[in-house]
């Protein structure tokens, strides 16, 4: 997607091997045109897989997902991280590892919102390892939901979150693909839509 690409190239820093901030338009503050874009592209990828939710992890997200849900006429659900205390239903519950947090978190899904019936678009912001993603499938597999395909803001694919999730059968579509963040430069493969 052309004006990701952009947006990284313009104000993505790079912090070291294998991270990337883009917290001016995507992970802080939020960009809500280009988001509303990236979660237009979505819809449009998978608009003929009958999705009937969307599921997503907060925080970051949140913005492409609704947008890709609003699109697609269908709710959008997001796992916690941490529970409510209002949260007192049956819940699907999953372990995600942060590659740039550096902690294992343990996610959930109120059962009432997921069901065998359901047939589920996962959008996240970034692919790294592919843990996040990984946890949002149980969740999904926990409900007996089908996860019909991956929608992914940006995917550093010098990490083997791809792989992880294609060896899973799942349809993985990433709108920025980077190549590699080595000495302070990101470089870019063509992103998948």
């Amino acid at each position: 997607m052309e004006e990701l690409v952009r947006r990284i190239k313009e104000d993505g820093r790079v912090l070291g091997e294998g991270v990337l901030k883009v917290d001016s338009f995507v992970t802080h503050q939020v960009d809500p045109e280009l988001m509303e874009a990236i979660g237009y592209r979505f819809a449009e990828v998978f608009a003929a897989s009958g999705i009937t939710k969307v599921v997503t992890i907060e925080a970051s997200g949140i913005a492409p997902a609704l947008f890709a849900a609003k699109k697609l006429g269908v709710p959008m659900i997001f796992a916690r991280k941490a529970k409510s205390l209002t949260m007192n239903e049956e819940l699907l519950t999953s372990s995600v590892y942060s590659f740039t947090k550096q902690v294992t978190s343990q996610i959930s899904i109120s059962r009432k919102f997921l069901s065998s019936d359901d047939k589920v678009l996962i959008v996240d912001d970034f692919l790294a390892n592919g843990q996040a993603a990984k946890g949002l499938i149980e969740l999904c597999q926990q409900a007996g939901a089908n996860v019909d395909g991956i929608g992914i803001v940006i995917e550093k694919s010098f990490q083997d979150g791809r792989s992880l999730l294609e060896e899973m059968g799942m349809k993985v579509v990433s709108l920025a693909r980077i190549a590699s963040l080595n000495d302070g430069k990101v470089e870019f493969f063509e992103g998948d839509a």
